[in-house]
């Protein structure tokens, strides 16, 4: 088998070389993944939040049913929803742009992963956290804000680690609605070269490349973050 590396310098027909093309498609798949991260963060600390409030036994049922909805629907399915029928039914929908649509499908499929993670982080807590925020005359939400969620989310640091770097790898199926990710470039790239294998293998250092990154940034917060006891340093994504 012979290598041609020189395929990425070649003009893809628009002025561009396939490297440049590459490097932007590059930057579409960290945006959709950077854009749904913070979705899905906000989202999914709410309803993890809600799935683990006394006395509020309606916003634990919208806590439980979004992980339920969210989680159990393909995400291929999720974004095909989001694309084709969200717009259907709600007239205005058609105005947002795909990159949107995407995003929100990643952000919300992501969430509910979060939420459960949430709802575990702070359920392993001892209850003395909650009764010594009540004692302080706390009201609940000053005792989440201020004494639970703060441990909880020390604590899932790891698993959000691993969600985050999930994330950033599904937003290849971004491609199937025409978002000009990673992906999508390399399907294109290969059908115009017929170097598939040159294309891939860059295209697959790339995705490994950003997943490190996100995995390194996370153990660096893991290990600022620590707190004795509960979580080990070094520990995210299985680290060293």
């Amino acid at each position: 088998m012979t290598w041609d590396w020189q395929v990425f310098l070649n003009d893809d027909g628009s002025g561009r070389t396939y490297l440049q093309w590459m490097f932007d498609a590059w930057g579409w798949t960290l945006a959709v993944a950077g854009c749904a991260w913070v979705v899905a963060m906000v989202l999914g600390a709410m309803m993890g939040t809600f799935r683990t409030l006394p006395n509020s036994p309606w916003l634990v049922r919208l806590g439980n049913a979004w992980v339920e909805l969210f989680r159990n629907i393909p995400l291929l399915v999720q974004i095909f929803l989001w694309y084709f029928v969200v717009p259907k039914l709600i007239p205005p929908m058609k105005e947002v742009p795909g990159f949107v649509l995407v995003v929100l499908a990643l952000g919300f499929f992501t969430s509910a992963r979060i939420a459960e993670q949430v709802r575990a982080g702070v359920q392993a807590l001892p209850r003395g956290q909650r009764y010594a925020g009540m004692a302080m005359g706390f009201t609940t939400a000053q005792t989440y804000r201020y004494v639970i969620l703060p441990m909880a989310f020390r604590i899932i640091i790891p698993p959000l680690t691993s969600e985050s770097m999930n994330l950033l790898k599904n937003s290849s199926v971004a491609f199937a609605v025409s978002i000009a990710e990673l992906t999508m470039f390399a399907m294109q790239a290969q059908e115009e070269t017929s170097r598939g294998v040159e294309i891939y293998i860059a295209v697959t250092a790339l995705y490994a490349i950003s997943a490190f990154a996100v995995n390194r940034v996370m153990a660096f917060v893991e290990k600022k973050l620590q707190i004795p006891g509960y979580i080990v340093a070094g520990t995210a994504g299985g680290g060293h």
